[in-house]
């Protein structure tokens, strides 16, 4: 049996959510899936050491409306390119039309979909939850589970000295917008509390835009003996430090699923976003700014998260 699951939300984040219900089908199936995804997902990095999904179709979409899936013209593109690899069934995570049309062209017998047209406002994990329960008879799954190969634990653990006596702590940085990146001094800040009562080094996760950068040489200028950044690095080679850390400080950004997903205890820096990005696994504790209770689109909170509050709950963390 051969099954597609579509997955066309952007970034690593939402990746990373999807998973454990891409698995939970795939098992239900006793088949390996496909995932359709844009290639910002870094889907094809996120599933090599993953059991139940054997391929990457690269959703060429866009904001410019010009990929090569874009458009009138990209719809017969992209049911040309799926109809090549005879599904026999279409999971597909959204609510739109397009992509029920688009699996229908491909000649897919069984499409399974979100509500259409239910796209504004909607819940990240609720629909997929009644999507697998109404159709497959499943519950929600657990947590996300990122598998990471044992040579290149062992290659990272050594080329980094992680067989030191000092707690290893990543620091994700950066964010996909500049109201989720909380300024550095917060970070200076936590690092300047830590490093007074522990033996700690900090891993900068981030990406290499403008302002991400400069967050980044901000913090080396403060502690450079105490940091190590990964800006250079991409996703595959990231992941094993990772999770070789004993927990991860991050904004609200890829780095901070990534490092739930690896099983890190993550505290989430929420800032500009719906609470349930920093609250869908376990592993993941929720700081909002000082003040507020409820983070959402629009709090623009950066400012106001404080350095104190995440070394408290760092602090139980590791004691």
């Amino acid at each position: 049996m051969k099954i597609l699951a579509i997955q066309n939300r952007m970034g690593i984040g939402d990746m990373v959510i999807f998973l454990p219900y891409i698995e939970a089908i795939a098992k239900k199936f006793k088949s390996n899936i496909t995932i359709l995804a844009k290639e910002n997902t870094k889907a094809d990095q996120l599933i090599k050491e993953n059991k139940y999904i054997n391929r990457v179709i690269i959703l060429r979409r866009s904001n410019s409306k010009k990929d090569y899936h874009d458009g009138f013209a990209g719809f017969f593109k992209l049911a040309s390119d799926l109809k090549k690899h005879n599904f026999d069934k279409a999971i597909i995570f959204n609510s739109s039309l397009r992509y029920n049309l688009v699996c229908k062209l491909a000649g897919i017998k069984e499409i399974y979909q979100y509500p259409l047209f239910r796209k504004k406002n909607q819940h990240i994990t609720e629909p997929a939850n009644n999507l697998i329960k109404e159709n497959f008879k499943l519950i929600a799954p657990g947590d996300p589970k990122i598998n990471i190969n044992e040579k290149d634990l062992s290659h990272v653990r050594k080329k980094f000295n992680f067989e030191n006596n000092s707690i290893n702590i990543l620091l994700g940085i950066g964010g996909s917008g500049p109201t989720k990146r909380i300024p550095p001094d917060k970070f200076i800040k936590l690092i300047d509390l830590c490093i007074k009562d522990f033996n700690c080094r900090f891993f900068l996760a981030t990406g290499n835009n403008k302002e991400e950068l400069g967050i980044m040489n901000e913090i080396l200028n403060a502690h450079e003996n105490k940091c190590v950044p990964l800006n250079k690095l991409n996703i595959i080679d990231t992941l094993p430090i990772i999770k070789n850390c004993d927990l991860a400080v991050c904004n609200d950004s890829s780095f901070s699923h990534l490092s739930a997903g690896l099983g890190k205890p993550t505290i989430v820096l929420m800032a500009d976003t719906p609470m349930i990005y920093g609250s869908y696994n376990s592993k993941m504790r929720i700081i909002t700014p000082d003040g507020i209770d409820y983070v959402t689109h629009g709090t623009n909170g950066k400012n106001n998260i404080n350095p104190e509050k995440i070394f408290n709950i760092l602090k139980t963390i590791i004691s």
